[in-house]
């Protein structure tokens, strides 16, 4: 079907743009238009499920905000007017996802390392205003490991000011399975805090992908243990909208990473409830 085609296939290029690229997404219920703010693929992760392909390199390794806002201005434009649904590969997708829900900072790498995040924010927020997309959300997609900094903290106040969303990844609970799946020189208690600081000024949305590493899932001692690190960011004043838990959906960085199944996604989503009263939303992997 043309939706899972498109739900599996997040491709960064998009005819001749070199950082504004949208897709079918699963989690926004509609298009995003993603803005790449790491051309250069580089990320201060490793995450074993990335679907990044890291062995080849990109022709285009630094972000031109002049290029960036006119590419970004003409994709609004024809996503806007209808065009964009009137043929290519969106032409065939069910009428209620024909809409543009965000503009989502994410692409190859930790948007946030980029040195000028909050220019590129401000840029894009006055771009949003002008075409008076209202509606139209923005979303940080985020590993928020630079969320202590101040150019970050000033980004993310603009995106406080213009319908923003924070998605911030954890789906880990001790140190050791955070290593494993995200193979970071960050330590997990430095990921929480962060998040937690972010969360006590504005809700966030906690993205979290579990899989299979060598066959096998996430223990429940795991589970408990990532329910508990919830629990502490809520304690400490943050709050959490909602736990998006979902799997692996399009080919990852290891061979030995596979999804999990429908039920076993469902498994997760109960333990959550039932374990921190947060509302948890299942995404499953797409066959």
């Amino acid at each position: 079907m043309a939706t899972e085609s498109l739900h599996s296939n997040h491709n960064r290029i998009y005819g001749s743009n070199r950082f504004v690229y949208p897709v079918l997404s699963r989690r926004s219920n509609g298009v995003s238009l993603g803005v790449n703010l790491n051309p250069d693929k580089v990320c201060n992760f490793d995450c074993i499920y990335c679907q990044v392909d890291r062995t080849t390199r990109s022709e285009t390794r630094f972000v031109e905000m002049d290029q960036l806002l006119v590419e970004l201005r003409t994709t609004l434009d024809f996503i806007t007017s209808g065009e964009f649904f009137g043929d290519g590969p969106f032409k065939d997708i069910p009428p209620e996802l024909k809409r543009l829900n965000d503009i989502a900072f994410s692409g190859d790498g930790e948007p946030t390392t980029y040195k000028n995040f909050d220019e590129i924010i401000s840029a894009c927020a006055s771009l949003k205003q002008e075409l008076e997309l209202d509606d139209v959300k923005m979303v940080l997609i985020t590993n928020a490991s630079m969320f202590h900094r101040d150019h970050v903290k000033a980004g993310l106040q603009i995106l406080d000011e213009n319908r923003g969303e924070i998605w911030a990844k954890l789906e880990a609970g001790t140190e050791a399975y955070f290593q494993t799946i995200d193979r970071t020189s960050f330590k997990l208690q430095e990921i929480v805090d962060n998040i937690s600081a972010a969360a006590q000024r504005r809700s966030v949305v906690i993205q979290s992908l579990f899989m299979n590493v060598n066959g096998v899932a996430p223990s429940n001692e795991e589970l408990l243990a990532f329910c508990s690190r919830l629990s502490e960011i809520v304690t400490a004043g943050g709050a959490i909208d909602h736990v998006q838990v979902y799997t692996v959906a399009r080919p990852p960085a290891e061979s030995f990473v596979t999804a999990l199944s429908n039920s076993e996604v469902d498994q997760i989503v109960t333990l959550v409830k039932e374990q921190t009263g947060i509302t948890a939303v299942p995404y499953y992997g797409i066959s």
